[in-house]
């Protein structure tokens, strides 16, 4: 893995042609993250990826071709920041918010 940890990346994707209930596909995606080695962070309505730009985006494109595998239609948003040089953000950016609030904001 590259050295560099300077994007966030917020993921959402899921099939449109699977119904009601999706946490089986949800699964497999969550399933390549984890394995991947990358830091991330499940959230309800998405994943946040920690990384350099190529290894967050190649997360998700592997997760998208697990999808399509069997999926005819798939939704996908996706939100990025990049902070040349910031690491540790999946937690820093939380913890500066609660510093600024004096107080444990509920995770």
């Amino acid at each position: 893995m590259s050295k560099d940890k300077d994007v966030l990346l917020e993921f959402s994707m899921s099939p449109f042609d699977k119904g009601e209930s999706l946490s089986a596909y949800v699964s497999r995606s969550l399933e390549i993250i984890d394995k991947s080695g990358i830091d991330y962070k499940l959230n309800p309505m998405g994943t946040v990826l920690e990384g350099s730009f190529e290894e967050v985006m190649k997360v998700v494109a592997d997760c998208f071709n697990k999808m399509k595998s069997d999926c005819n239609r798939i939704t996908l948003s996706i939100k990025m920041d990049y902070r040349k040089g910031a690491t540790g953000r999946l937690k820093k950016k939380i913890q500066s918010i609660e510093n600024k609030l004096g107080k444990e904001l509920n995770k």
